[in-house]
């Protein structure tokens, strides 16, 4: 039986996030097709989704401490754990959870995957840190790979574009959501508003947090009952604090926690949910929106488009007053959001985590 071996990278670095679900569920699901096997290279983390996999024996590291450098020492003990597990050669295809080319010394002939979730870094290199080396070891292990995989047509044409990848080298398999609707939980467990746009994760430059907030403050001269309710991404910094103040919209726009029953409640209850991004590898928020009966407001450029299709309004993400065009149709259209919602539950069924899983076992086979 094919023996595939992931290592620790995201789960060093991730509590939540879009990579580490993402490889908790190609690991469950792996297991329950019964077609393969897969270890996780892992000594330690403190990523709640691992709780889910009783069989994955990884200790929690200083939980609930925080200091300076606690990542880097959690990620340093790992990684020589890693390479310990790699040497043993006992897998047949390597496939790592981020771009740390680590593992190049310790694998010998066996081959590897990458997956390829956005090419932000090469898009917007003055958003990135200068110390940040994800450009760099992206190159090399894209080079080195077996084979690739791109969670859209986008991300593969960017692949092809910036780096030059050979297209037969490229597989899209597309991601899924595991959120499910929220049931039996009202807005009260999150004192939310009656009626509230959400917005879903980083509000860094390439997110376009600033036109959602100008199309907002457009929204709430004639609407004093909305709210702009934000989750992920961080609490709000004072730069950010001191922005809402000068717009006098500080009693209007709130945090809420992003785990997943506040994420599920989140959506389950938004008049819509605004994806403002100048670029996006995927969406995994377009999916959760859908799977929580939640109307789209998408920006019409990068991967949004060819996730959302025909279940969501779109809008040019240069233009606040696009923005707030679009939004307006949403919000104040019940015809219009039932029609999205409707189109959103017949959208979601070509994304499951079985679909991504098989797809992903025969690339692999492909390559044995």
């Amino acid at each position: 039986m094919l023996k595939v071996l992931y290592d620790h990278q995201c789960f060093s670095y991730q509590e939540y996030g879009g990579v580490s679900r993402y490889f908790i569920e190609l690991i469950k699901h792996i297991k329950l097709s019964g077609n393969a096997q897969s270890e996780l290279a892992l000594k330690y983390s403190n990523n709640q989704y691992l709780e889910e996999l009783k069989e994955i024996n990884s200790k929690s590291f200083l939980k609930g401490k925080k200091f300076t450098g606690k990542t880097t020492l959690l990620n340093f003990l790992n990684k020589r754990s890693s390479k310990k597990q790699i040497r043993k050669g006992n897998f047949d295809i390597f496939h790592p959870t981020y771009y740390d080319p680590y593992f190049l010394k310790e694998i010998s002939s066996k081959p590897f995957v990458i997956t390829v979730y956005d090419m932000t870094h090469e898009i917007f290199p003055d958003s990135v840190n200068k110390f940040d080396k994800t450009a760099e070891n992206k190159k090399i292990l894209v080079d080195k790979s077996k084979k690739i995989i791109a969670i859209s047509e986008n991300t593969k044409k960017d692949l092809i574009r910036i780096l030059n990848v050979p297209s037969e080298k490229v597989e899209v398999i597309y991601l899924a959501s595991s959120l499910k609707k929220a049931t039996g939980l009202d807005k009260t467990y999150l004192n939310l508003p009656d009626r509230y746009i959400l917005y879903v994760g980083s509000r860094k430059y390439y997110k376009n947090f600033k036109n959602a907030l100008l199309a907002f403050e457009e929204l709430v001269k004639n609407d004093d009952n909305l709210f702009l309710v934000c989750s992920g991404g961080g609490k709000f910094g004072r730069e950010e604090l001191g922005l809402f103040k000068s717009k006098n919209l500080m009693s209007k726009i709130l945090y809420r926690p992003a785990d997943d029953i506040s994420l599920s409640i989140l959506y389950s209850n938004a008049l819509t949910f605004l994806f403002p991004s100048f670029y996006e590898g995927f969406g995994i928020p377009v999916l959760e929106a859908m799977n929580c009966d939640c109307p789209l407001a998408l920006s019409n450029v990068s991967s949004l488009p060819e996730i959302g299709a025909d279940a969501a309004n779109y809008f040019d993400p240069y233009d606040y007053m696009d923005i707030y065009n679009t939004l307006s149709s949403i919000i104040y259209n019940n015809s219009n959001r039932e029609k999205l919602i409707e189109a959103g539950r017949k959208r979601r069924i070509n994304f499951s985590w079985i679909k991504t899983t098989n797809e992903t076992i025969k690339l692999y086979e492909k390559i044995i």
